[in-house]
């Protein structure tokens, strides 16, 4: 046998084992090496399966067309969580919470949720932010060059949304520390699977953050700041002026702002200071060139996604990907491989901080597109161009720990040297 003819079964084997592999995929039954690098597995499917039929019958979408479309498509497939999550919660706070909170509302609901938080994002609100964003960013690298080091998603990626989405909800500065540990937990539970002690933990998440924000907004009521930028006397007004806002739909609105506001931000940050560490050519490059930070932090967006996974539920029977898929379906939308698909975006698997034309899916698109999307934005240039800036000698200082979950892409723990 030649040589040649040795090659090409060697080749034809390892696309059989490939293909094999992309057929056998299973969101439920996920590998830990999926949660540490899930971009093989996107390939795959992407290649041999991209409209992926799991074995509890939903799909799993890889290519960036199919995603976007589903996407724009909100009269046939649905953001309704009702059907989907009544098994997996239950009828408890979690179940109140993931199917009352505007991410998960289809009109009109969700348009008269959603502008009312209009004004807290609008490039007037957001200009008047930045200020206040680049010396939150200041402090925390004065405390970072004290000690010569920090560890990157607690002490600064975190730290930053968390102080602003306190201020927008104006929770006390002494007990804004609470706000993490509930966080994670409620968004935990959305998990592809989820464990009795997770779902335990994120309804007591549910509950304990209610009844901490009843006292807050108890107290708001007696004693009005009378600033409109803050969200939380904006939502109060447009209860009190009839808008139908209810005192359910007002605490989750007010969870689900600080959930949506600081993952994307917290993972945003890390997720990209750690790609600019794993290309020290792109990173000389932004510190060689800082106006850069525009392009770069849509690199970063699109590289390594905050948010992973996506939802809808087929309404109508729809073809999707030339599949046809009949009401009621399930659909899961893989932005992560959508962000990675070489049919959109050219060698996708290497980072380039001048990328363009880049028209990610990071934050949706459609009528269900991030609210907060500028806000993060500005909050990802602002900490990562004046991080890279400040400390010339940045450098990772140990081992870092992954986030552990498939929808939320980010880190647990990230040690840097800053000097």
């Amino acid at each position: 046998m030649s040589l040649e003819v040795s090659r090409v079964r060697v080749v034809q084997a390892g696309e059989a084992a490939e293909r094999e592999a992309a057929l056998a995929f299973d969101l439920l039954h996920l590998e830990p090496c999926f949660l540490d690098d899930p971009f093989p597995t996107y390939r795959r499917l992407r290649r041999h399966d991209p409209v992926h039929r799991c074995p509890d019958g939903s799909y799993f979408l890889t290519r960036y067309d199919d995603v976007a479309e589903v996407y724009r498509d909100h009269h046939r497939l649905s953001s309704d969580k009702k059907v989907e999550f009544e098994p997996k919660f239950g009828a408890g706070p979690l179940y109140e919470h993931h199917t009352t909170s505007l991410v998960f509302r289809d009109p009109p609901d969700h348009a008269r949720i959603r502008k009312l938080f209009a004004a807290a994002f609008t490039p007037r609100a957001l200009a008047a932010l930045e200020p206040r964003v680049v010396r939150l960013v200041d402090g925390l690298l004065d405390r970072a060059e004290a000690r010569r080091g920090m560890d990157l998603i607690a002490d600064y990626a975190f730290a930053l949304p968390v102080e602003l989405i306190g201020d927008m909800l104006g929770v006390p500065r002494a007990e804004r520390h609470l706000l993490r540990g509930w966080s994670t937990a409620i968004l935990s539970a959305l998990e592809p699977v989820t464990t009795p002690e997770r779902l335990a933990a994120g309804n007591r998440a549910v509950e304990e953050f209610k009844a901490f924000l009843r006292e807050l907004i108890a107290d708001r009521r007696r004693h009005p700041t009378g600033d409109d930028a803050e969200v939380l006397t904006a939502l109060l007004a447009a209860e009190d002026a009839g808008d139908k806002l209810t005192e359910i739909e007002l605490l989750h609105q007010c969870i689900f702002l600080l959930n949506a506001g600081h993952e994307t931000t917290t993972n945003l940050i890390g997720n990209g200071v750690a790609a600019l560490l794993d290309n020290p050519a792109e990173l000389g490059r932004l510190r060689g060139e800082p106006a850069l930070i525009e392009t770069a932090v849509e690199e970063f967006l699109r590289y390594e996604s905050s948010n992973q996974l996506g939802n809808r539920r087929a309404i109508a029977d729809v073809v999707i990907g030339g599949v046809p898929m009949p009401a009621g379906t399930l659909v899961t939308l893989c932005i992560g491989a959508a962000n990675r698909d070489p049919a959109q975006f050219p060698d996708p698997d290497r980072l380039d901080i001048t990328r363009a034309p880049n028209r990610h899916l990071a934050f949706a698109t459609g009528i269900h597109a991030c609210a907060g999307m500028w806000l993060a934005r500005m909050e990802g240039r602002v900490a990562i161009g004046r991080l890279v800036a400040r400390f010339p000698k940045l450098e990772r200082a140990g081992p870092f720990v992954r986030g552990g979950r498939a929808r939320f892409r980010g880190f647990a723990s990230y040690p840097v040297a800053c000097r």
